[in-house]
């Protein structure tokens, strides 16, 4: 195997490792490009709400939490089934 073959297929596994703690990486936050806030890591695409849309919705946490609890027989976890 040559050098440059050895050295590419060197930073093709260094790229692949890379690719692979990204994606361990989990939920992040980000500031998006106008200025929201941007959770990574739960869907597909990111979720972004301004901050003061991120602010009310913290502060409905434990409305948020009894409303699930109330409900909790309705609602289906990301494998697809009931609770």
């Amino acid at each position: 195997m040559s050098e440059d073959m050895k050295a590419e297929l060197e930073r093709l596994r260094a790229e692949n490792e890379a690719l692979k703690a990204k994606e361990k990486r989990g939920t992040y936050l980000k500031v998006s490009e106008k200025g929201g806030v941007s959770l990574y890591g739960m869907r597909r695409f990111p979720i972004t709400f301004y901050r003061e849309e991120w602010e009310r919705i913290l502060g409905m946490g434990d409305e948020i939490r009894g409303f699930i609890s109330q409900h909790a027989s309705e609602l289906k976890t990301k494998g697809g089934g009931a609770e």
